[in-house]
């Protein structure tokens, strides 16, 4: 256990109730221990001559129809209570938990079956459920233990369900995908650690319930049979005698309560003080960077990493399908450096999971053309394909919090890809892992090895992750902004390293932005994007002087600069993009373009070649001589036009 959950339970037992309901759940263990070692001879002894006597000295609580102590009976009683109510807990957990994990590794359709009869189960309330099944499975404790288990198994799918799908979007699942990890050994080491926490707290509500509902079917007759006997039991047998002597209906149902509340009230502390929701901090910087270009040949300049032609994303939504990745097209080569921009909703992480085979169904992902190192991605099997991107392709995910999986070491999660790919055992595996944290700058990387992410500081873990896509022999880096959360020393220092591994490997790297400086000073090649396609891709060395889009040409304008007057409000560009759902018929940024007219209103351009290394999607492009200074867009809130002025560099 990491020290951080130990201080959340450290954290639990600091409060009132929760050292009550500790305490008190302890002496329920301990007397469910000792009790039958201690007193169950006296417990089971048959006295004729004290037949349902009330309290005195010699009994406390009375006597029953055979004249045995009720005190030590109810005493007794502990463990029986205690070993099917937790028996009854641990299957349905178990059964829960497989249920609501399997849509996770399961594919589509069997995994939506298995949700429906969740669902279908839910509906029904849990004590009917016991009910009805306890007459199914039988009359007696395995049938009472075996009914509780399936009534509590639907909640607990719902929950680990629930939990599950909160977790598979988080970065470092996805990185576990990009690395080839098989959904068995996803599900096993990157989910279920990550949501056992709440499990364990909502087990032990469920294991107050689970002991009423055993006590409830006792009573009625369905649950222990004679000559065993639990609390429920020794209710239903001291309620001939409530209106005579009724302490021996009373001890066994005050016995159920406080043991019921002890299991509740510390699943509930647990819940309140253990938070399990960390909001994390998150910072904004631009780093002027200059990197410079790695020493390429002609012959690998020829040869292609990726193509992407017409690739296209779309989600299912009421109604239809949207589409917010609308045919992109681009090349990638060896060594290339080429950064995707753009305002946020433009669909550059999207092209990014789509390139690297991480946007699953129900969601839509085609391409007329995607291949990567010369093999289609989307045709070949999952096997290669797993083997392909988890040796040759890195992902770099925007937040370095959630770019490793919180419960496990920063050394072993390198090292599973070596394990994976490479056929190296641990301890192999764990020493290239470290030479990885050696080669990206992590200082004492044999102790770093050790510790967990939350140990690292953001640029350490943003590092580490980049350390994690060089475990195998990456042929290309994608980069999806990479030093969103990172102060400026340390985005400078991130993508130095990215800069040093493409000019030392030759490899390619794909990097998403929104800051079109950035770009500009740290990549070959620049493609704008604007509501979900490439609007202009041309060489960063022009990017100043041959910016012909206007939306580039008002990005390049929204970036202050030395010569920037500090006395003029900062540029932007007003409006904001369309919807997905909701792209105009022309072009999509008419509404914001002063230079648009009835044609950019009604038709879509393409994105049509102005140049050998310049592409453009625009009727009416800016002339490549006049300095990006004077741009018009048109704000789309009150149609008037608003001039944005930016000094020349």
């Amino acid at each position: 256990m990491s020290s951080g959950r130990r201080s959340k339970w450290l954290a639990m037992l600091r409060t009132p109730l929760g050292v009550c309901s500790a305490v008190l759940l302890t002496l329920i263990f301990l007397l469910a221990v000792l009790a039958p070692v201690l007193w169950g001879t006296r417990a089971s002894s048959v006295d004729t001559g004290a037949l349902q006597q009330g309290p005195s000295a010699a009994h406390l609580l009375g006597t029953d129809k055979l004249g045995r102590d009720i005190f030590f009976r109810v005493l007794v009683a502990t463990r029986l209570s205690l070993e099917l109510a937790l028996t009854a807990t641990g299957m349905g957990v178990v059964i829960g938990t497989i249920l609501g994990a399997a849509p996770s590794v399961l594919p589509r359709r069997p995994a939506r079956f298995v949700i429906a009869v969740v669902n279908t189960a839910v509906a029904f309330p849990g004590l009917l459920l016991a009910l009805f099944f306890a007459v199914i499975f039988g009359v007696g404790a395995k049938g009472a233990v075996l009914a509780i288990a399936v009534a509590i198994a639907p909640g607990f799918a719902r929950l680990t369900q629930t939990l599950a799908a909160s977790v598979v979007g988080r970065d470092f699942v996805a990185a576990a995908r990009v690395a080839g990890v098989r959904r068995m050994r996803l599900l096993v080491r990157h989910i279920l650690p990550n949501i056992g926490e709440q499990l364990v707290v909502n087990a032990t509500i469920a294991a107050g319930v689970a002991l009423l509902t055993l006590a409830g079917l006792s009573f009625l007759g369905l649950g222990v049979q004679a000559p065993a006997y639990d609390w429920g039991r020794l209710l239903a047998d001291g309620l001939d005698q409530l209106y005579a002597h009724p302490a021996a209906a009373i001890a066994p149902g005050v016995a159920v309560v406080i043991a019921g509340l002890a299991f509740n009230l510390f699943g509930e502390t647990a819940a309140s003080v253990i938070g399990l929701r960390t909001p994390a901090s998150r910072a904004a910087g631009k780093p002027p960077v200059h990197v410079e270009s790695s020493d390429v040949t002609e012959e690998d300049a020829a040869e292609p990493v990726l193509v992407v032609e017409n690739l296209r994303v779309s989600f299912p939504r009421a109604g239809g399908w949207t589409t917010p990745v609308r045919g992109v097209s681009f090349t990638l080569r060896t060594g290339e450096a080429v950064g995707i921009v753009g305002e946020s909703g433009s669909g550059k992480s999207l092209t990014a999971l789509a390139v690297s085979q991480l946007i699953e169904a129900p969601s839509s992902v085609t391409a007329d053309r995607l291949e990567f190192l010369g093999a289609p991605v989307m045709d070949v099997p999952e096997r290669e394909r797993r083997r392909l991107l988890g040796t040759s392709l890195a992902m770099v995910f925007q937040d370095p919090m959630t770019s490793f999986n919180p419960t496990r070491r920063i050394g072993r999660q390198l090292a599973e890809v070596s394990e994976q790919h490479q056929g190296l055992s641990r301890s192999d595996a764990l020493e290239r892992a470290v030479d990885r944290l050696r080669a990206v700058r992590i200082p004492a990387p044999e102790r770093r090895a050790l510790q967990y992410p939350h140990e690292f500081s953001g640029g350490m873990r943003q590092r580490a992750m980049i350390g994690s896509g060089l475990m195998g022999d990456p042929r290309l880096v994608v980069a999806d902004e990479p030093t969103t959360a990172l102060d400026v020393t340390v985005q400078r220092h991130v993508l130095r390293l990215l800069a040093q591994v493409r000019a030392s490997q030759r490899t390619a790297v794909l990097l998403i932005s929104h800051d079109i400086s950035v770009v500009e000073q740290t990549c070959d090649r620049a493609l704008v994007m604007y509501a979900g396609r490439v609007v202009e891709d041309l060489p960063t060395a022009d990017l100043l002087r041959r910016a012909r889009h206007p939306y580039t040409r008002a990005l390049l304008a929204a970036v202050p600069n030395m010569t920037t007057d500090r006395d003029e409000p900062l540029s932007v560009i007003p409006g904001r993009p369309p919807e997905p759902h909701q792209m105009p018929r022309g072009c999509a940024f008419a509404p914001r373009c002063s230079a648009a007219d009835d044609q950019c209103r009604t038709q879509d351009p393409v994105l049509d070649w102005k140049g050998k290394t310049h592409r453009v999607a625009c009727w009416h492009p800016a002339e490549p001589a006049s300095p990006p200074g004077e741009i018009a867009v048109t704000d789309v809130s009150d149609l008037k036009t608003l001039r944005v002025t930016r000094g020349t560099r």
